[in-house]
Formats: structure tokens, sequence, C-alpha cells
């Protein structure tokens, strides 16, 4: 079986804390709604930051959550700003 190059295993981990920070987005939603325990905002954002912030952003927007708080309205898009910044640094370097 062939190793999988650090390119690769990042855009896995990419395209899975993504998925997750969607879910869990929309899982704080459904909470939202039936009056259940929440999901702490500190945690949604440490997602976004962790490598979820297109995954929290797509959350926001589908799941119409958290949309009017300053903090993930203008929080989630300057993090997938630096994210964005940060991977093409990486490209520009070619230490990927």
């Amino acid at each position: 079986m062939k190793e999988l190059s650090l390119p690769h295993i990042v855009l896995i981990y990419l395209a899975f804390i993504n998925a997750v920070t969607f879910f869990v987005y929309g899982i704080d939603k459904w909470k939202a709604k039936k009056s259940l325990w929440r999901i702490r905002e500190a945690s949604l954002l440490m997602l976004a930051i962790l490598g979820g912030s297109i995954g929290a952003w797509l959350g926001m927007k589908v799941w119409h959550h958290k949309t009017q708080h300053k903090k993930f309205k203008y929080g989630v898009p300057a993090i997938i700003i630096v994210q964005l910044a940060i991977i093409a640094n990486f490209i520009i370097s070619k230490t990927i």
C-alpha cells in the first residue's frame, strides 16, 4: 500500500474537520430549537480555528445559525482568511 504524502494527509484532515464542524453547527441549531443543552460557543469557534472554518461558515449559512453574533459573523470569515493566507504561504514556499 502506498504511503500518503503530507499534502494528502492535510487534505483528508481538512475534509474531515470541516464535515464535523458543519454537522456540529447543525446539531447545536437543533438543540437550540429543542431547548436542550447547547454546545459552547468557544467549542464552535475552536472547531473553526482547528481547520473547520469553511464547515463553520457553511453551517452558519445552511442552518441559519449564529449569523447575528458578531464573533461568528466576523470571526469565522476572519479565520477563513487567515487560514487561506497560511495555505497560500505554504504553497508559495513549497514546504508542504
